[in-house]
C-alpha cells in the first residue's frame, strides 16, 4: 500500500521518503553542496549517473533505495528520479534570487551533451538520447531518458537536453547527466543583483 510522501525541508536542503508496493526510496539533497554522494540503488549504473550529477552539479545527494529488482531496473530507476526531483522542488523553495536558466555542454571523449535548464515552476522536459545498447549494466537504457524526464516533472523544471554526437553508450550517457549537472547548478545559483526577487514577470514560478 501507498503512504505519502514525507518531507522535512531546510533552505535550499531536504529530506524526502517515499514508499510503495514496488520501492522504499529515501533522499537528502543540498543545494549548496560540495559534489558529495552516497547512493546505493542495487542498480550500478543509476549510482554511476547520479554520483556524476551530484559531483558535476556541486550537489550534496545521498539516495537509499530497496527496489523489486527481481523484475527489472524500471521501478527503482524511475522512483529514486521521483524522489530526487520532488527533494530538489522542496530545496528550492520560493526560488527568491535564482539564475533560473542556464545551460552547459559537457563532452566525455568522443561524446558530446548539452542540457539547458528553466527552473519556471513548471515540469516539462524533452530528452533525446538515442543509446543503441540495449542495457547500461543492468539498467535498460530507455531508462536513462526517463530519469531525466521524470526529475524534471517532479522538481517542476523544463529541461530541453540532447546527446549531439558520440558513439559509446556509456559515454553519452554520462556525457547527458553531467550536462544536466552543470545546467542545473548554474541554473540554481543565486544571482546577488536580484536580492530577494523572483525572477518571473508573473511575481511567482509555478
Amino acid at each position: 500500500m501507498s503512504t505519502p510522501d514525507r518531507a522535512i525541508t531546510e533552505p535550499r536542503r531536504a529530506h524526502l521518503e517515499r514508499q510503495t508496493r514496488e520501492t522504499r526510496i529515501s533522499v537528502d539533497v543540498a543545494i549548496d553542496g560540495t559534489g558529495q554522494s552516497d547512493i546505493r540503488t542495487g542498480i550500478g549504473f543509476v549510482d554511476h549517473l547520479w554520483d556524476a550529477f551530484a559531483r558535476h552539479g556541486v550537489f550534496d545527494v545521498t539516495v537509499r533505495a530497496d527496489g523489486d529488482l527481481p523484475i527489472d531496473s524500471h521501478h527503482t530507476a524511475e522512483d529514486v528520479a521521483i524522489v530526487l526531483g520532488r527533494a530538489f522542488d522542496r530545496a528550492l523553495g520560493d526560488r527568491r534570487g535564482i539564475v533560473r536558466i542556464a545551460h552547459a555542454y559537457a563532452p566525455l571523449d568522443e561524446a558530446l551533451a548539452l542540457a539547458v535548464v528553466d527552473i519556471s515552476g513548471r515540469g516539462h522536459a524533452e530528452v533525446e538520447a538515442s543509446l543503441a545498447d540495449s542495457r547500461l549494466g543492468t539498467l535498460d537504457s530507455d531508462m536513462v531518458q526517463h530519469m531525466l524526464e521524470s526529475f524534471a516533472v517532479e522538481a517542476r523544471i523544463t529541461l530541453h537536453a540532447s546527446v549531439v554526437t558520440g558513439r559509446n553508450a556509456h559515454h553519452r550517457a554520462e556525457a547527458l547527466f553531467k550536462a544536466f549537472a552543470r545546467a542545473l547548478d548554474g541554473a540554481t545559483r543565486v544571482d546577488p543583483r536580484l536580492g530577494d526577487a523572483i525572477p518571473s514577470t508573473k511575481g511567482a514560478l509555478g
